[in-house]
């Protein structure tokens, strides 16, 4: 079971609520607020590690909390926003 770390960035009631992966550029979520955000989540990672496997790459081993606060690129954002640990779907898991 692979969990990626998720920094969750809620702007208020007038905006969506995001979600992204430090260790996977450019693999978002959202949702009208966190709960549904988080729903949406593993099926950003799934949707990204199939994107991955087409271009013939693999996903990058996902960091722990303590390794990504020691990068200076995310430290500020694991202090200034909500940290949630999201599973990779089994079937792309599997399909590695």
């Amino acid at each position: 079971m692979t969990h990626y770390v998720a920094i969750i960035e809620d702007a208020g009631p007038d905006y969506a609520v995001g979600v992204w992966f430090p260790d996977l550029p450019g693999c978002t979520s959202a949702g009208n607020d966190i709960d549904e955000a988080l729903r949406n989540a593993p099926e950003a990672l799934e949707l990204y590690a199939e994107g991955l496997r087409h271009d013939g790459h693999q996903l990058p081993r996902p960091r722990t909390l303590t390794e990504l606060k020691a990068d200076p690129e995310v430290a500020d954002d694991l202090k200034s926003y909500m940290v949630a640990l999201v599973e990779l779907p089994v079937r792309a898991h599997a399909a590695e």
